[in-house]
């Protein structure tokens, strides 16, 4: 996969990259893996926004991922297409039994490339199996944190994480953000890296196309009236926040920590902080 640029027509044209799509290989999905998909805005379900600066943008369809494949199946791509709900790209896949399923696509996908899953899968890029089967140094994505619950971390675009070590049933990994922790041998995880590596290197380039992702504008706070944000107010002119950096809501922010999770302190070797532990 590599950048395309455009003709410097426009202004936003001089600036705007985009993926050429040259892997995939189909535009229309699968109908039975494709659900509706609602526009909620950044609201959630009492109409209060949870999330600020989402509105608008293209309506899209979600595409049914398996993030838990049974072990035992012998898998091959069909297809490899674009999904407009994360940054990757998926793969539809078939199984011995002529069961479709949609996948992450890693590096190595292609047309015609076999997977298998399970303690009989050969240790090749795309297979997946248990943390405990992967020899120490491979590098690997879809990472179970929980056993059978399925990959929740290492999901995203050109992400990959790397296996450390071994020992009294947890397995040490590097993940993508630098931080080290641990997780049990018996979760299961891909080998390899997530596919569309080149997509942090895209310019949006233009605020139109930053609308039709359903984004909309992020104004400073340093700009508002003070019964907008903490840094608002002022006798007009340029100024700065005069007090530490904060949320409209007045918590502190850049620096200050707000992780509270101490049910999994325990399995952060090294955090991704300056090498502090959380």
């Amino acid at each position: 996969m590599s950048i395309k640029a455009y003709r410097p027509t426009t202004p936003a044209q001089r600036q705007k990259t985009t993926q050429d799509f040259d892997q995939i290989t189909t535009r229309k999905p699968l109908k039975s893996l494709v659900q509706s998909k609602k526009q909620n805005a950044g609201r959630n379900n009492q109409g209060r926004i949870t999330v600020r600066h989402r509105g608008g943008g293209v309506k899209r369809h979600y595409r049914i991922l398996t993030h838990n494949l049974p072990a035992g199946l012998t898998l091959r791509v069909e297809e490899i297409e674009y999904d407009p709900n994360r940054s990757a790209r998926i793969a539809r896949v078939k199984d011995q039994n002529g069961v479709y399923y949609y996948i992450l696509a890693d590096t190595n996908m292609r047309q015609g490339l076999e997977i298998q899953t399970g303690e009989e899968a050969p240790i090749e890029t795309s297979n997946r199996m248990a943390i405990e089967q992967i020899p120490v140094g491979t590098q690997i994505y879809a990472i179970e944190l929980t056993p059978g619950k399925g990959a929740q971390a290492v999901r995203a675009a050109g992400a990959s994480a790397q296996l450390m070590a071994k020992e009294n049933g947890y397995a040490t990994i590097r993940m993508p953000s630098g931080e080290v922790r641990k997780v049990l041998t018996t979760c299961t995880a891909a080998i390899g890296v997530v596919g569309n590596v080149q997509h942090q290197n895209v310019k949006i380039g233009s605020a139109g196309r930053k609308r039709r992702k359903g984004i909309r504008p992020t104004v400073r706070g340093v700009v508002m009236n003070a019964c907008d944000h903490p840094h608002g107010g002022g006798d007009g002119g340029r100024h700065g926040s005069g007090k530490a950096p904060r949320t409209p809501w007045g918590q502190l922010t850049l620096g200050y920590r707000t992780r509270h999770n101490k049910k999994t302190n325990k399995m952060i070797v090294r955090s991704r902080h300056q090498g502090k532990r959380k």
